[in-house]
């Protein structure tokens, strides 16, 4: 398994956690709040906020936190004004990182930023540095155990996946940023539940990393994952399977 799954899959387990303390709502408020401001409040037309509604309906987000995002973002509500901004850098070990961040202060977030990736081993750098070693997809992840891979096959390439791996016990379904939603659209209606569903970043290239060196970065990404400011974090690192 890839790191980059390996990271993937702690940070779900992490969203649920997050779920229960109510953290996880103030990032989707934001994503909402984002997404509106990009391309309008109408889920119909807006694809971005299509995704983050259901998003926030699959951990029971309440709909009135839902509204009051969307009516902040429209300036229905006085809100503070969130800015999307994305951080790059490297971490230990030549590790590139890309962060997504939603602040309403970018002279307190930077520094906060710099400081986290300093006391770790990293380094902060510039604009562009390591998003062109990263492509933006769609990232669906179905235990196998839910249905055979023919169903799974069949269901996500007639939809306009890109490519489907078979992943230790699950599937790894791939999709253009565009074809997303429709693909996911496509496994519900086929009752497939999904552990995951994501937009997320996929490096085109991967650094393998040992045991120790694994725990190095993670203490890292996780640091930045815990920052009030900070939606989500991708890098390009890779723990084989003997090395846990």
């Amino acid at each position: 398994m890839s790191g980059h799954s390996k990271w993937h899959n702690i940070r779900v387990k992490k969203e649920k956690v997050d779920a229960k303390r109510g953290k996880v709502f103030t990032r989707i408020s934001k994503e909402i709040m984002l997404a509106v401001k990009e391309s309008g409040p109408d889920p119909d037309t807006n694809f971005r906020l299509a995704t983050i509604i259901q998003k926030a309906k699959e951990v029971n987000m309440p709909n009135a936190n839902i509204q009051r995002a969307i009516d902040s973002a429209s300036g229905e509500l006085s809100g503070e004004g969130i800015e999307e901004v994305v951080y790059e850098g490297y971490g230990p070990f030549g590790v590139a990182i890309f962060i997504e961040v939603a602040t309403d202060n970018k002279n307190r977030t930077v520094p906060e930023i710099r400081n986290i990736f300093g006391k770790y081993g990293g380094a902060l750098g510039e604009s562009g540095c390591v998003a062109w070693m990263f492509d933006r997809k769609g990232l669906i992840m179905i235990d196998a155990s839910v249905a055979g891979e023919e169903e799974i096959f069949e269901i996500a390439l007639e939809a306009g996946a890109e490519d489907i791996e078979k992943e230790g016990n699950a599937y790894r379904i791939t999709t253009a940023f565009e074809d997303f939603y429709e693909v996911k659209k496509a496994l519900q209606e086929k009752k497939i539940s999904m552990e995951s569903a994501d937009i997320t970043m996929i490096p085109q290239n991967e650094i393998t990393l040992n045991k120790s060196q694994a725990q190095t970065i993670m203490k890292l990404m996780e640091f930045l994952e815990e920052h009030d400011d900070v939606q989500n974090v991708f890098a390009n690192f890779d723990i084989p399977d003997d090395d846990g």
